[in-house]
């Protein structure tokens, strides 16, 4: 849960980070700037921010903002019908760099640390590094989580329908719709 006012000078932090990389949004874009706290209400640690081009029942396109230390935690998109997989996505750094974890042999020295207290909900541990203009695409119901560097990050993922609300997460704290207060 976070309140307005946090969720205002996230939206304008993410703004700024955005227009460091060269994407620019109309003004109704900037408004609609998603803060996702997951439901763990320490964003800042836990979360991210996002803005949603387009979501259809083929495609969708966003640009992930994440700002230092914060992570995106360990989750899968898992199957949503017998007609529909689960979400195939495809990550590609803007600005910054991204730490993205997956399934594979496990990194010695990993860039990322989870946050204290959620160790144990974070599995996979191949790193794959994306700088600006690397991409790096993930098949549906596949583990994966991702931290920035020391900057911060901008990626813009491209996708098959997103069914944010279906998504797994192996902590059960997590809620991945947004509860904003007074």
């Amino acid at each position: 849960m976070i309140t307005k006012s946090e969720r205002k000078k996230a939206q304008d932090k993410a703004a700024q980070y955005l227009k460091r990389a060269g994407i620019v949004l109309t003004p109704k874009e900037k408004k609609s700037i998603e803060v996702a706290d997951l439901g763990l209400g320490d964003f800042r640690n836990t979360g991210l921010e996002l803005v949603v081009y387009v979501n259809t029942r083929r495609c969708c396109a966003k640009e992930l903002i994440l700002f230092p230390k914060q992570t995106c935690p360990e989750h899968r998109h898992p199957r949503i019908s017998k007609d529909n997989p689960g979400k195939e996505e495809t990550f590609r750094c803007r600005w910054g760099r991204i730490y993205l974890y997956v399934p594979g042999k496990k990194t010695k020295n990993p860039h990322a640390t989870p946050p204290k207290g959620t160790e144990k909900y974070y599995t996979v541990w191949h790193e794959v590094v994306l700088n600006p203009g690397d991409q790096y695409t993930l098949s549906p119901n596949t583990r994966h989580w991702f931290q920035p560097g020391p900057k911060g990050a901008v990626v813009s993922e491209f996708s098959t329908a997103s069914v944010d609300e279906k998504d797994w997460f192996p902590n059960p704290n997590i809620n991945r719709i947004t509860k904003v207060t007074k």
